[in-house]
């Protein structure tokens, strides 16, 4: 019997409009949610984003946001991204960085490649405009997010320590 190979995930990744609010605030719910159960301490249960914020971020250039939309065109991932350049500093060499403020599948759509598309997407788009590097911070209470970006070939950079006061 001859093997099958699964068949591709219908999408199509392209930069959000002012028509996806609904579909990004549905995914910014289940990234919040993701965080504040791993750290209830730090994150409320709401959304980073409220629609006013999103309209205006939208319209901003080196805050680019990328949605991905399945067959039927609900959107099944995000990426929000922010262009960060340094240039003339003392201590940091001129460079151009795309950072991932935030990547999200929906989780209807997981396990269906939806998110490395996504993230080859953003460095397609960050090769195309130039930057040095694609860099995110992943928290220490998701450990999917980490294993996916190594999976994805992202190597640490540098790592967030903290001491809460009070636990003693």
């Amino acid at each position: 019997m001859e093997e099958q190979k699964p068949t591709l995930y219908a999408l199509r990744i392209r930069r959000a409009a002012e028509n996806d609010i609904a579909g990004l605030q549905h995914l910014l719910e289940q990234v919040n949610r993701v965080h504040h159960e791993g750290r209830p301490d730090l994150f409320k249960l709401t959304t980073k984003y409220s629609e006013e914020d999103l309209k205006v971020l939208l319209q901003q250039e080196h805050f680019p946001v990328f949605v991905a939309l399945d067959e039927s065109g609900t959107i099944v991932g995000h990426a929000f991204c922010q262009i960060i350049e340094h240039r003339g500093e003392r201590l940091l060499e001129d460079i151009k960085t795309l950072y991932i403020d935030d990547i999200c599948v929906d989780a209807s759509a997981r396990r269906k490649s939806v998110g490395k598309r996504l993230y080859a997407a953003v460095l397609a788009y960050a090769r195309e405009i130039g930057c040095y590097n694609v860099t995110l911070n992943v928290w220490e209470c998701n450990p999917g997010a980490y294993a996916f970006y190594r999976s994805c070939g992202m190597d640490i950079q540098k790592y967030g320590m903290e001491t809460i006061l009070g636990k003693d």
